[in-house]
């Protein structure tokens, strides 16, 4: 990485964010298609966008590294999802420490029970967990944690 900026989508480079959801997706349950969820997630960003969330992108150039969707009303965490070729490298920590800033008194969020990566990171970034569920898309397992307030880090 060259250098790492943190901006909103413009709207030209939605399907290169669709590419990058599914290539980390895939990357972390190569059983579930994600390809075959490209329109559900284009609609539910549309709505949440719509309701007030905010979507912030990390990019390397004009290259797009991941990316973040957060509610700054309700502080929830919707969609976090970096390019398995940058998986490691700090870009998430970005993209949290940005969604921090949009929601400071509270980050929540879901992440499937079986998914130890991003469990591990956000025990690094002080989640605790606070719930569990199932995901209605692939009825996994799911745990809710949350981020209160506190120091940030970038």
């Amino acid at each position: 990485m060259k250098s790492l900026v943190l901006r909103a989508p413009a709207p030209g480079e939605r399907t290169a964010l669709l590419d990058l959801w599914v290539a980390a997706w895939d990357a972390t349950f190569p059983d579930i298609d994600f390809d075959a969820r490209r329109d559900w997630l284009t609609g539910h960003l549309a709505k949440i966008e719509a309701s007030g969330a905010k979507t912030i992108c990390a990019f390397d150039d004009d290259r797009p590294l991941g990316f973040v969707t957060i509610d700054p009303a309700t502080g929830w965490l919707d969609q976090i999802a970096v390019h398995p070729d940058f998986f490691g490298t700090g870009v998430a920590t970005k993209l949290l420490a940005a969604a921090k800033r949009i929601s400071p008194a509270r980050v929540k969020l879901d992440v499937n029970a079986d998914n130890f990566r991003a469990l591990r990171f956000y025990r690094r970034e002080q989640f605790i967990r606070t719930g569990a569920s199932v995901n209605a898309l692939s009825g996994r397992e799911t745990v809710v944690l949350e981020w209160r307030g506190g120091e940030m880090t970038d």
